[in-house]
């Protein structure tokens, strides 16, 4: 066997390794949130993801646009992570080692900076650019599974401390996102395992389900995208919130819930910007984005 066929199934099995790491991850943060949490129907639960879900556009975006208002990370630092993204989105390669560089670029500026830091300014970013953005609709449903005594989770590709801030600002249960690795308060700018992003949310949801005694099929998900069948497909219960074209056309045909809070032309752009950032780290984008705009402007 040639050492270039000895090296492909270590890769393959390195991205599982990594899709599980991150859920068992955002399910661990998740269970410390809700220990003293003792809820009237203990095994059923409802999980949400977030971006176009449960709020309008992505909350990545929104988080990076503030940060960088914020002098958080600089022009060039956004501008580096921007260019390796789009490498992969037009020249469409997907080299292993060219997406390990990728995903540890697009987290080296936070490198150094402390949680609390980011946990502060998430508070404040939250206030200005995304609380006018919630969907009443979902969280009006999110409240109706609060209301019979269910517990109810975010699960998301964001950074679990924005996951965790949106949580607690619409009073649900709590949130599992992405963790990014901090030895003593400080970011390293690594990752624990992968990006909180398809598979890794149905790890995320599997291993919080063992560890709450969920029966998963009396739980539901919601969701807008068609990445998220990993986790729609766990539950008894899935709902397509907002759904992008493919998703809406699996749900009808397995004969699952849709509901569409968008109307007209607000829907079609709401669709053409989560399909942008849906499995990357769309801040980086999304942000050099805005800095390029505001120059024009």
């Amino acid at each position: 066997m040639t050492p270039e066929k000895r090296r492909t199934p270590p890769r393959h099995i390195d991205l599982k390794v990594r899709s599980t790491l991150a859920g068992e991850a955002a399910a661990a943060a998740a269970e410390v949130e809700t220990a003293l949490d003792v809820p009237s129907d203990p095994t059923s639960a409802a999980f949400f993801d977030v971006d176009n879900t449960v709020m309008q556009g992505a909350s990545i975006f929104h988080l990076a646009r503030g940060l960088y208002r914020r002098k958080f990370f600089t022009t060039r630092d956004i501008l580096g992570a921007a260019y390796k993204q789009a490498y992969f989105r037009f020249v469409g390669v997907e080299d292993p080692e060219h997406v390990a560089e990728t995903r540890a670029s697009a987290l080296a500026f936070i490198a150094g900076h402390t949680v609390a830091e980011l946990e502060d300014l998430g508070e404040e970013i939250f206030d200005e650019a995304m609380a006018h953005r919630i969907w009443p609709g979902t969280r009006a449903l999110a409240q109706l599974h609060l209301d019979q005594g269910q517990r109810v989770w975010l699960v998301t590709a964001a950074p679990i401390e924005i996951a965790q801030i949106i949580a607690r600002r619409l009073g649900l249960t709590g949130a599992m996102g992405t963790v990014a690795e901090h030895v003593d308060g400080v970011y390293t700018g690594r990752l624990v395992g992968d990006m909180l992003h398809g598979p890794a949310k149905g790890e995320a949801v599997k291993a919080l389900a063992a560890r709450e005694n969920l029966d998963l099929s009396r739980c539901s998900a919601y969701s807008d995208s068609y990445n998220d069948l990993p986790l729609l497909s766990l539950v008894g219960d899935p709902c397509a919130i907002n759904p992008d074209a493919r998703l809406r056309a699996h749900a009808r045909a397995n004969g699952w819930r849709v509901r569409d809070y968008r109307t007209g032309r607000k829907a079609a752009r709401a669709g053409l910007v989560t399909g942008a950032v849906a499995g990357a780290i769309g801040g980086a984008v999304a942000a050099a984005t805005a800095v390029r705009r505001s120059r024009v402007r």
